[in-house]
């Protein structure tokens, strides 16, 4: 089993949502958050971090900067991990930054608290 969890725009959720669904997975966990990617932070600012420049510092750590983000965490068994990957980045894909990242993360167990099935039985 595999854990895949990923990051995308908020305005993405709805076609997201939709194209999982398409695909045949309908249990999934979405969740608010906030984040940045490294491309929204100016190279400069990183530099004078590095060097520890107090200001530079401060421009980095501004909880300002951000952004409203949807985290979806997506546990399957191993031979759909490359269908969920690849449905969440085409629903997702704009070209542009900020279009989120997708994480695959191996899962040991798993058990549904209603039957006591456990592994692949309790998330099919």
């Amino acid at each position: 089993m595999k854990e895949v969890i990923a990051v995308i725009r908020m305005n993405k959720m709805n076609a997201t949502k939709k194209a999982l669904t398409d695909a045949g997975i309908a249990a999934f966990f979405a969740h608010e958050c906030f984040g940045r990617g490294k491309g929204l932070v100016d190279p400069s600012a990183l530099d004078g971090v590095k060097r520890g420049v107090e200001e530079a510092v401060a421009a980095v750590a501004d909880p300002i900067k951000l952004y409203p983000k949807r985290m979806l965490t997506v546990v399957v068994p191993d031979e759909m991990v490359d269908d969920v990957v690849s449905t969440i980045m085409e629903a997702n894909r704009t070209g542009q930054p900020g279009d989120g990242k997708i994480f695959v993360l191996p899962v040991s167990d798993s058990v549904r608290v209603r039957t006591g099935e456990s592994g692949t039985k309790a998330i099919v």
